[in-house]
């Protein structure tokens, strides 16, 4: 009967979350133009911090519960995911487009934001005044987009009004009432959506016997980051680009300043502690993830099939090293050898001949 139910839930957490994220699209995408904020901005803002409000309910909650590695191996994994899986997976369904903006500005944000959690967790928690810190440069970057937005969009409205096309007058969702109603009932679902498969998804490993540690990095991760899936892959459907790659980037950043320093706000005068494990491994992942984004982006301006399908790749593998090292088994040692040794210098070089020939000829296509 408990798999059953389990079933039901983990069906009932997918269809909410793909409802979710058509409305939270759709809502934002009209928002954009009724604001004078780019469609970049508004997924960058308002989708990222909505899909992100998941991490950081589970984050919150397994602070005030005591389950200090669940709180940060959350943030970490998600972060880790959005990236490699959710824009693997989107590229490899549609081509993305990447803006200027990304590469220049929200990227390297994003890589600042990496390092700096290193930063203050090399004492092994992060304080509460670190808490403040993050969650200050959080409010401060949060402004600062929207700012620079409504000014770029003052500057050159006819591009803006030719990125996001005008919704006619006579649409129900022409108005701001509306626009906001879909955001908040897309949020409602997305987080309902990703609470049922989480907890289904946690029902089956354990059933499984996978320790809690996996699950923390890898299930729960991948559950609270559902919406940001739904969304970014509805985003890219439906040609809204600068969304679906916009979310994962704002997402990426809101998880690290945002959720940790709310996280960390609330820890109590202890502290949020960080396990050595994650200092020594995944928390490297995540910069090195962060850091690969800048030549995929700039390699064309976009983020072609095969590209998706090595950020794909890379994911697997890295869930294939944590249950590997959980288990310590004997394949550990090999597995590791073969993905230094071979894998990724190969992908390196790889990706810097490909960026070569495309800075050489900018009108190639791409897969």
């Amino acid at each position: 009967m408990l798999g059953y139910m389990n079933i039901l839930l983990f069906v009932a957490g997918l269809i909410a979350l793909i409802l979710g994220a058509t409305l939270m699209v759709r809502g934002a995408s009209r928002l954009a133009l009724s604001l004078g904020i780019s469609p970049l901005v508004v997924g960058l803002t308002i989708v990222a911090f909505g899909t992100s409000s998941p991490e950081v309910a589970v984050s919150v909650g397994a602070v005030l519960g005591g389950s200090m590695d669940l709180a940060v191996g959350n943030v970490v994994g998600s972060s880790i995911f959005n990236v490699l899986f959710i824009l693997g997976l989107s590229a490899m369904i549609i081509p993305l487009v990447v803006d200027r903006q990304l590469i220049r500005q929200e990227v390297p944000i994003m890589i600042a934001a990496s390092v700096l959690l290193l930063l203050l967790g090399l004492d092994t928690r992060i304080s509460r005044l670190d808490g403040v810190l993050l969650f200050t440069l959080m409010v401060a970057y949060t402004v600062f987009l929207v700012v620079q937005s409504r000014r770029q969009s003052q500057d050159s409205q006819a591009d803006a009004a030719a990125e996001l096309p005008r919704a006619p007058q006579a649409t129900w969702d022409a108005g701001l009432p509306a626009q906001l109603g879909l955001i908040v009932v897309g949020l409602i679902l997305l987080v309902l959506g990703s609470e049922w498969l989480v907890t289904a998804a946690v029902a089956f490993a354990k059933a499984m016997g996978v320790s809690d540690l996996i699950i923390g990095l890898t299930i729960v991760a991948a559950g609270t980051s559902m919406p940001e899936v739904a969304t970014s892959i509805a985003a890219a459907l439906k040609g809204e680009r600068d969304i679906a790659v916009g979310n994962v980037v704002g997402s990426n950043t809101f998880n690290i300043l945002g959720c940790l320093g709310i996280s960390g706000l609330v820890a109590g005068e202890g502290g949020l502690s960080i396990a050595p494990s994650m200092l020594a491994f995944d928390i490297w992942v995540l910069i090195a993830v962060a850091v690969a984004c800048l030549p995929v982006f700039v390699s064309g301006k976009e983020i072609a099939r095969w590209e998706g399908a090595v950020f794909l790749g890379y994911y697997i593998a890295y869930v294939s090293y944590l249950i590997l090292a959980a288990q310590d088994h004997d394949g550990l040692g090999p597995f590791s050898a073969v993905m230094m040794g071979f894998v990724l210098p190969l992908t390196v070089v790889t990706l810097m001949v490909v960026m070569m020939k495309r800075q050489t000829s900018p009108n190639s296509g791409s897969e």
